[in-house]
């Protein structure tokens, strides 16, 4: 099996695990582990036959961060009960990178001289880590919005439960944090030693310090505001977009988001 059937596969795999019913555990748990078995088969695959890791084209950029946002969610669900019961809501993201992924052009991608660093892997892993901890964060956050009715201020009104979500968001928020902090100092450690400069503000640089600043916003807001855990959790919603757009935004509208990535 090529790495285009490979990828099908595992997407597949996926929609199985999202959709066989909360009551049978070890299917979805089955389900998902085949569907990240068949999911790193095919990076691995485009790894080996490109030379190098998948983080040139919109096709790459789009499979490798299904990979990495599924597989933080599923280690997240087999350490927290919690974790388990709220990350079905991060499903309709993980189908939409899926669907996008399935209809951008398969083919090879240019790979930068300035991209053969172990740097760039660095600074990827802990963008990827950075996203995947965020969802979860927005997925535990959720879970008081989707207990609500939308009937007036019932809305933000505390229920059973509440508290501990809340409380899970806000850690896996702040661990989110510290790696997106890591990966902005290894991206300025990158770019000095690939171009002669830490930061150009270039629409990359700048969306991603703006996401940065929007997280430690919340964190900040959380431990001195306390707002209500449906507040906290549409304020960790916005962050998501805010970092949704700098991922896969500036990349699919630009070629070259990176000044100097030629």
């Amino acid at each position: 099996m090529d790495e285009g059937w490979m990828l099908r596969a595992a997407l597949g795999s996926y929609a199985a695990a999202w959709l066989a019913p909360a009551r049978w555990p070890r299917l979805v748990m089955l389900a998902a582990a085949l569907a990240l078995g068949l999911h790193t088969a095919s990076l691995l695959l485009r790894w080996a036959a490109h030379g190098h890791g998948p983080f040139t084209t919109m096709h790459e950029i789009l499979s490798s961060s299904l990979w990495s946002l599924a597989l933080v969610l599923a280690l997240a669900a087999a350490a927290l009960s919690e974790a388990r019961a709220a990350w079905r809501l991060a499903a309709p993201l993980l189908a939409l990178l899926a669907l996008w992924a399935l209809v951008a052009p398969p083919g090879r991608g240019h790979f930068p001289p300035t991209y053969a660093t172990a740097l760039l892997y660095v600074h990827a892993v802990l963008g990827k880590l950075f996203l995947g901890l965020l969802l979860v964060a927005v997925a535990l956050g959720s879970v008081p919005l989707a207990r609500r009715t939308p009937i007036g201020a019932r809305r933000f009104a505390a229920a059973p439960g509440d508290a501990r979500f809340d409380e899970l968001a806000h850690r896996f928020a702040a661990f989110a944090f510290v790696a997106d902090t890591l990966m902005l100092i290894a991206g300025a450690v990158w770019a000095q030693d690939a171009w002669g400069r830490y930061w150009a503000w270039d629409p990359l640089e700048t969306w991603a310090f703006a996401t940065w600043l929007a997280l430690a916003g919340a964190l900040h807001a959380r431990a001195t505001l306390r707002p209500a855990p449906v507040v906290h959790g549409l304020w960790l919603a916005a962050i998501f977009a805010l970092a949704f757009l700098t991922f896969f935004g500036v990349p699919f509208l630009s070629t070259s988001p990176h000044k100097g990535a030629i």
